[in-house]
This record gives structure tokens, sequence and C-alpha cells, in this order.
């Protein structure tokens, strides 16, 4: 099972070393700090996220009168550490809760929900899968085929079909088998397309409607190789849905991982779980400390 620390290699070794570097060759200058902002850019941080995290560390080196590469590289730790929100607890604690999971077509979203379905029913809890993306045949029969895999039951209706009235029977279904937890697929949006966001808020109506205070959460899942343009996707469907979480696919193949602290910077969103493989139990839940870490090469 691969860890935050070497799923995040990519993004270290091309990126976030170079910083360190940077602080540990000599005096402070102009251009040191131009210097970092481009190494910043370049590991999708982000224009908005790379000032401000730049203008931190000018105003500490002024104000603490840091010299010192070990001071410098502390420094640099703590201010990346203050970009990513603490999440709270898991809203999980229901007689049945529903973990709602939107998402682009080829995000990872389906592989993410059968990862996150395996790691709960290790947990000892019941989980039933709800195949609410009736826009793609192969989406259902792919969530049918991880459910087969991991164990779990798939409430699934024919391509084209009604999204929402597949959860309000995966719902039914859930409630009278005493689940602990439904997983609801949704159709990979474009996030451009008004009328499916509009589908989206009829199932979160109907889940609302039939068990209190739910969804319990709402996953978004993004593409780490989609760097920025994971952002602008966010923008996008936090527009149309509230969203209590961010799960990131696919962290292990991409140097973006710098696009985690514009997330949490621009957007407010903790980062709830981070896909680090290809296997199933290569899935880790989101430690800002093991990430930081990561991203600068401390254990």
């Amino acid at each position: 099972m691969k860890g935050i620390f070497e799923s995040l290699r990519k993004t270290r070794n091309t990126v976030f070393s170079q910083i360190a570097t940077i602080l540990g060759s000599g005096d402070i200058t102009e251009e040191t700090w131009e210097d970092i902002e481009a190494i910043l850019l370049q590991g999708d941080v982000g224009v908005e996220t790379t000032l401000a995290l730049v203008e931190r560390l000018r105003a500490r080196v002024t104000e603490e009168g840091l010299y010192r590469s070990a001071d410098l590289q502390q420094a640099l730790r703590e201010e990346i550490l203050a970009l990513l929100p603490e999440p709270e607890p898991l809203n999980l604690d229901w007689p049945l809760a529903v973990v709602l999971v939107i998402g682009v077509n080829g995000s990872g979203k389906t592989t993410s929900i059968a990862k996150l379905a395996a790691r709960w029913q290790r947990a000892g809890k019941r989980v039933v899968l709800a195949a609410a993306d009736t826009f793609r045949a192969a989406a259902i029969d792919q969530l049918k085929v991880w459910g087969e895999r991991i164990g779990a039951t798939v409430i699934a209706g024919a391509e084209g079909g009604d999204p929402s009235a597949v959860t309000y029977d995966a719902i039914q279904y859930a409630q009278s088998r005493k689940a602990d937890i439904l997983i609801v697929d949704t159709a990979g949006r474009l996030h451009t397309q008004h009328n499916l966001m509009a589908e989206m808020k009829k199932i979160r109506h109907v889940i609302a409607k039939r068990v209190a205070w739910a969804p319990h959460e709402t996953f978004l899942v993004l593409d780490a190789a989609t760097g920025q343009n994971g952002l602008m996707q966010a923008h996008s469907f936090l527009k149309a849905v509230k969203i209590s979480g961010i799960i990131l696919a696919k962290l292990d193949g991409s140097a973006k991982g710098g696009m985690v602290l514009a997330i949490g910077h621009q957007l407010g969103l903790p980062v709830r779980f981070v896909g680090t493989g290809e296997q199933l139990d290569d899935f880790a839940p989101f430690d800002r400390e093991a990430f930081v870490n990561g991203l600068l090469g401390s254990q």
C-alpha cells in the first residue's frame, strides 16, 4: 500500500525540492522570491495562492530576521500547513449515512468510490452502492464489477434511466437491510452542462426527503493531474451543490500536487482522501502533516 509521502514523489522531486535548494543557497534577495514564485507556479499552486504564500514568507523573513536555511524551511513548512484547512470529523454517525460522490468523467470517480467502500467495509461497516450515473452504461457496469469484487451490493437501473429513481431505490434497499453507509455515484458531469447540474440538485432533494440531514457528506473527486483545471471544476461544482470535501485521485501519477494548496486557500475545502496508486488499498485519509512532509521531503 502506497502512502502519501511516496505518492508525492513526482511533485517533490520536480518542484518543491528546488525551493529547499534555493532557501539553503545563501542570502535572500528579490531574485530569490521571483525564483520561488516561478517554482510554485510550475507546481500548479496557482497565481493567487503563490502570491499569498510568498507574501507571508517575505513578511516572516523581515519580521523575524530569518536567514538560516533550517529556519527558512521551517517557516515555509508552517505557511504551507496554514493553507490547508483542518477537516472536521466525517459526518457518518447516522442510522444510514448517505455519501454523494460527484466529479467529471475520467477523474477517477468510480474507482475512488470502490476504494472508499472497501475501506469502510474493512472497518466493519455495511456499505451499499447506488449506480446513479445512468448517463453511461459503462459507468453502471464498472460499478457492478467493483461491487462484486469488494462484496458490496450495487443498486442500478437501466442506461438512460432516472438517476433520482435509482437513488430512491438504493435508499429503500439500504434502509431495509440496515446498511450503515450508502454511497451514491453520479453522472460524470462536465461542469459546463447546466442540465446535469440541475439533475444533481434533484438527486440531493430525493436524498434529503428520505434521510434526515442527508446527504451527510458530498465528495468531489478531482484528478491530481488536472492541476488548476481541477480548481476551476471545484469552483463550478460549488455553485451547484454544497461540497464537504475533496477526494484527490491519481496523486501518485502527477507532479501537480501543489493544486491542493490552491484548493485549501481559495475554496476553503478540506481534502478528505487521496488515491495513492492503482491497487484497491492505495487510498489514504488525507493527513495535512504527512502531505507537507511529502512535499518538502521530510519524514
